[in-house]
């Protein structure tokens, strides 16, 4: 039983590093003999364990998320066509169109024309939305992280954050920040509930080695427009579309190719839900 669980965490493990990679690539040629090179399996092997953790192939998966980052910049962004298909990874625009309309049955250039069309659910604005905002410069953070899938509102994130937690405590590894910060890799709007994907993270004052189920990694340094929401967590879906189609124009940002994150200041244990208090870090050029 030990030696199932052992190799099932080896796997995860090999995952998680494959995964990251074309997560900073998207732009790049990803070569999945590469990819099998770097998870020390046989190609045999690797798509099989791929599409196993991953619920897909792993070609499908890289197109997906190529087609889900184009949704998402041509909602958010004045970006040409031309340019978000130059930047996720396909030589013409009218590649990333034929694709694009293969995914959501309609053109990048009327997706982004119509803004009564919704890939999957509408947005929530909230107009008297009250915020703290600023921009900063925030530095690097070394993180271990474990990577939950599915859909964000139904986590178990302080189970998870315990479990980071019991690891650190078995390796002897400092636990100076107690604030739980996850980082959102998917857009709910353009990507099917089993697939969301989120890294609950404890910050390490230095880079870890990961194990097993645990990842680790580096969130990297830049500029990032900071909210402090206060407020039930519940609510998170409507800050989230106020801040992107409200906020962030007001204030003229650009955003970078980086996934968000929050960190959580209080204790949802002890803490009111009117009296929360969620930091939301979107990268910003």
């Amino acid at each position: 039983m030990q030696q199932r669980t052992t190799t099932r965490e080896e796997y995860l493990k090999r995952v998680n590093l494959v995964v990251e990679y074309i997560n900073n690539h998207l732009g790049d040629e990803i070569d999945l003999n590469r990819l099998a090179e770097m998870s020390h399996l046989s190609p045999y092997h690797f798509h099989r364990v791929m599409s196993a953790f991953l619920g897909e192939p792993l070609g499908a998966f890289i197109v997906r998320k190529r087609i889900e980052t184009a949704a998402h910049l041509l909602r958010y962004t004045d970006m040409s066509i031309g340019d978000i298909a130059y930047r996720i990874g396909y030589g013409a625009p009218s590649s990333l169109s034929k694709a694009f309309r293969q995914f959501y049955s309609i053109s990048p250039n009327e997706y982004r024309n119509n803004k009564e069309y919704t890939i999957m659910r509408p947005e929530k604005i909230w107009p008297d939305l009250q915020l703290e905002a600023e921009v900063k410069e925030i530095p690097a953070r070394d993180v271990i992280y474990i990577r939950l899938m599915g859909n964000y509102q139904l986590n178990d994130y302080g189970g998870t954050w315990m479990r980071l937690y019991a690891f650190a405590r078995e390796q002897n590894l400092p636990v100076n920040d107690p604030c739980p910060l996850c980082i959102y890799h998917d857009d709910p709007k353009v990507t099917s509930e089993e697939k969301l994907r989120t890294d609950v993270c404890m910050v390490m004052p230095e880079a870890v080695q990961p194990k097993g189920e645990v990842g680790a990694k580096q969130i990297p340094a830049g500029r990032y427009a900071s909210f402090i929401y206060k407020g039930p967590y519940d609510k998170l879906q409507a800050v989230y579309d106020t801040i992107y189609a409200r906020k962030l124009p007001e204030m003229g940002c650009t955003l970078r190719d980086e996934p968000s994150y929050e960190r959580y200041l209080n204790d949802p244990c002890t803490t009111e839900p009117e009296d929360l208090l969620t930091e939301i870090c979107i990268p910003i050029q």
